[in-house]
């Protein structure tokens, strides 16, 4: 039995759930996403919830049941509010800029590092160094705040590179010298 598959997802007033042949569809005040569902996995809008049920009780009936709902409930929220994710950047000279359609890196490199913004997400940097990422999508915001932090990972010695802003990064002790 799935927990998270069988409970019901509430719709917000300001957000619009629609089904139509396996294809969900969420439409609110931040924007609209859409999502192909498994044939096996079906769902119903009955007044303010979506519901989910399963076809069969294999293993991956019961797999996709519960990630289905999760999928759907993360567009709902997505829609209403938006999903936010800060990253922290530390280290001499190291700094962040919006440029464009570009964000800049310095990330102590011989060249600056340029990145793409996607259109559908929103960057914009504080203060040089903190870059916070928006969107309504919550897999593409966390995958272009893995993207940017794959640049320049942090490291344990000295803490330099980026970070998100809730990770602790465990520092190392460095060499010592040894007296003979």
């Amino acid at each position: 039995m799935s927990r998270i598959g069988n409970k019901a997802i509430l719709i917000p007033d300001k957000v619009k759930v629609s089904v139509a042949d396996n294809v969900v569809k969420v439409e609110g005040p931040k924007g609209k996403l859409e999502l192909t569902i498994v044939p096996r996995i079906s769902v119903a809008v009955d007044g303010n919830n979506v519901r989910f049920t399963r076809a069969g009780e294999t293993r991956q009936d019961r797999a996709l049941h519960g990630l289905s709902r999760s999928l759907v409930n993360n567009m709902v929220l997505g829609c209403l509010n938006g999903f936010k994710k800060k990253l922290i950047i530390n280290g001499v000279g190291f700094k962040a800029a919006v440029q464009g359609k570009n964000l800049n890196l310095s990330l102590g490199f011989s060249h600056p590092v340029i990145y793409p913004i996607p259109s559908d997400i929103k960057v914009t940097v504080e203060e040089n160094t903190n870059v916070v990422i928006e969107g309504v999508d919550k897999q593409r915001v966390g995958a272009v705040a893995a993207d940017i932090r794959r640049y320049y990972p942090p490291e344990p010695y000295k803490g330099k590179g980026v970070r998100y802003s809730d990770e602790i990064i465990r520092r190392k002790e460095g060499k010592t010298a040894q007296s003979k």
